[in-house]
């Protein structure tokens, strides 16, 4: 018999714990017959939260919870929970309940049939999302193949089922800000999708808006990838050359036709764009300063304020 940890990062969710908590235990007790834990990491939810969870804890001590000092993120709480993992796999999924516990066991019976798979991520049959989420997901999933040179069609989500030996090397890595499907990505090519049925939320509205997935996808990208220093470059590149040709024409006109350069406009607008790129380049190399700045710092990804284990 194994032990499965299921670390679940709560943000705002007291009306979904006690029935996301009573279906998980049901699927194990009834349909798994394994032993299970389940790990909360209260993400600094402005609800009650962290007193449901103090209630499901006193009523099962299989129930583990920690709250952070603040909002850190989904990847951070995660990471904070996978610090205190005991088992021999670990189940991540979301406290919305749009992740149905009740596929669990089609995540475990794959992984139990498969020694070769070190990763099972869920991918969502009918995805209940909303057009930004899906548009956004398209794009990273699209970012992240190029980046992490992963397949295509692997499909990266937040509903996991990871080998513990994964998990703890994951937790070993001193990285600021960590991306957890990304780091599974980087940790192991023995990653698979297993479809999964996605339902619809049943409370409240995702935290991931526009501009927090413009957000994510900017971090993905300045921290797994050279490409916007690369393309910088080459705009480098051709814009000198165009220049080096450009003058090359002109001073062929002048000395062989006695015709000036005309054009104040054109000159303007190309002044505009080269010094827009400038600008945007500077941008660029500021962004990945930061990030070195910030892995320099070594600011903690997560603050525990309490714990209940």
């Amino acid at each position: 018999m194994s032990l499965y940890s299921v670390v679940v990062p709560v943000y705002n969710s007291e009306h979904t714990l006690h029935e996301l908590y009573e279906r998980v235990s049901k699927v194990f007790d009834e349909t798994l017959h394994e032993e299970f834990e389940m790990i909360l990491v209260d993400d600094g939810s402005k609800d009650h939260s962290y007193e449901v969870m103090e209630e499901l804890h006193d009523k099962d001590n299989r129930v583990k919870i920690i709250q952070q000092a603040r909002n850190f993120g989904q990847h951070p709480a995660l990471l904070c929970g996978f610090k205190y993992v005991k088992g021999d796999f670990i189940i991540t999924m979301d406290d919305d309940l749009q992740h149905p516990p009740e596929e669990i066991p089609k995540l475990v019976k794959v992984m139990n049939e498969r020694d070769d798979v070190d990763v099972i991520i869920a991918k969502y049959e009918g995805r209940q999302h909303n057009i930004i989420r899906r548009m956004g997901t398209w794009v990273s999933v699209y970012a992240t193949s190029k980046m992490l040179k992963k397949p295509r069609d692997l499909e990266i989500t937040s509903f996991r089922l990871i080998r513990r030996f994964i998990v703890d090397a994951i937790v070993k890595m001193d990285v600021h800000l960590p991306q957890i499907g990304n780091l599974l990505v980087q940790t192991s090519n023995r990653i698979i999708n297993v479809s999964v049925h996605h339902d619809a939320r049943k409370y409240g509205k995702s935290g991931y808006s526009f501009k927090r997935l413009a957000k994510d996808l900017i971090y993905d990208i300045t921290t797994n990838s050279a490409f916007p220093l690369i393309v910088v470059r080459d705009l480098g590149i051709t814009s000198f050359i165009i220049s080096v040709v450009l003058a090359l024409f002109y001073l062929f006109r002048y000395f062989v036709y006695g015709v000036s350069v005309e054009g104040w406009t054109t000159l303007v607008l190309f002044m505009l764009a080269y010094n827009g790129v400038i600008l945007l380049s500077i941008g660029i190399i500021g962004e990945y300063l930061m990030h070195i700045l910030d892995e320099a710092k070594k600011m903690p990804n997560y603050v525990e304020r309490r714990k209940k284990l």
